[in-house]
């Protein structure tokens, strides 16, 4: 199911005992909406033992840090990324991007509450962030990221709507972006449809014959997602061009 080098480095993860959690195109293809991705993206725990553990990990798998910033822990706390290229022969090239914090999102210990568990056929267990979560981290100013949120949300209708419970159809009302499949959910769930509209207005147009016009309403609140997420990343984006200033000018 998943690359040999992925398997490495998450294994090597898994054997220094870190507490992560697998997301980004990692995870979307556990959860059926992307088939191949060479980075690995984890969520950690930041504390001083995890990341001591993290450390030896890295260490393992003979990774660098590229770009910015440095592989200085604090940075974690104030929203960036650390990414990491490893060189192990096991994993050579490989991206490790990791974080401890995203837009949207809950801390680390609610995220880990609401984690998927998948074990492999030989029993390796990776923990990935669960789907609900995960469509929040991919509500970004990057285009490329909506197409796979509408894919997420569409394979997990597909999987349970034989077996919907007032949490999935919540979720799947909140966040699903096919037109036909909520006004389908509208029909037949008009109580759960009520609670969700004081936090998605625009399902107010998904009723029949009006597909075409929920689309619209489906762009302008993908373009206001946007907008917040480029809103959250202008001070930080500040920060990342300090530091890139300062390591030219070193």
């Amino acid at each position: 199911m998943i690359p040999n080098p992925i398997h490495k480095v998450l294994s090597t993860l898994s054997f220094h005992e870190v507490k992560h959690l697998l997301m980004g195109g990692q995870a979307c293809v556990f959860y059926g909406a992307a088939e191949f991705s060479r980075d690995c993206d984890i969520v950690i725990v930041a504390d001083p033992p995890n990341l001591s553990k993290l450390t030896a990990a890295i260490k393992e798998l003979q990774a660098e840090c590229i770009a910015v910033p440095p592989m200085e822990w604090e940075h974690l706390g104030r929203g960036h990324a650390i990414h990491f290229r490893c060189g192990h022969p096991d994993a050579k090239g490989i991206r490790l991007d990791i974080m401890t914090k995203m837009r949207g999102c809950g801390e680390f210990e609610s995220l880990w509450e609401q984690r998927v568990s998948i074990e492999d056929e030989n029993g390796f267990v990776y923990q990935l962030l669960g789907i609900e979560d995960l469509v929040k981290a991919k509500k970004t100013q990057r285009e490329k990221d909506w197409p796979m949120i509408r894919r997420l949300v569409d394979a997990h209708y597909d999987e349970f709507c034989e077996a919907p419970t007032d949490d999935r159809i919540r979720f799947w009302l909140r966040d699903c972006r096919t037109p036909e499949i909520l006004v389908m959910l509208a029909e037949s769930s008009p109580r759960l449809l009520t609670e969700i509209l004081s936090v998605r207005p625009l399902l107010v147009e998904a009723r029949p014959g009006n597909e075409e016009n929920l689309n619209r309403h489906l762009e302008l609140e993908k373009k206001e997602e946007m907008k917040m997420d480029a809103e959250y990343w202008r001070p930080l984006m500040k920060e990342l061009e300090a530091m890139r200033f300062e390591k030219r000018n070193k």
